[in-house]
């Protein structure tokens, strides 16, 4: 099994500093998409919730700023299914980065 200790960034899982050991041996797809619409970090959350409610979802990042939500999932993702959610919260994909 592969592992990896954190560091202590207070970004990530939420173990923030506590030296928490992660799994990390099939970490699966991560992929890249464009959202347009987020202005905030509100707008972030919001798209951030739609997808991780998607099957399969174990991580999204969603960046305001340069208009990313990063995907990690067990498996590759329906496209129109993250567009679905991503209309849900409100914002439209415009695909992968």
């Amino acid at each position: 099994m592969t592992t990896e200790t954190n560091s202590g960034s207070c970004c990530g899982s939420g173990s923030c500093g506590s030296g928490a050991t992660v799994d990390v041996q099939d970490v699966g797809v991560t992929t890249v998409y464009k959202v347009s619409g987020m202005t905030c970090g509100h707008c972030e959350g919001a798209v951030s919730q739609e997808i991780s409610a998607l099957d399969g979802v174990t991580a999204v990042s969603a960046v305001a700023k340069t208009g990313e939500v990063t995907v990690s999932s067990a498996a590759p993702l329906d496209e129109e299914a993250v567009r679905a959610a991503v209309d849900e919260a409100g914002y439209e994909l415009v695909g992968p980065a």
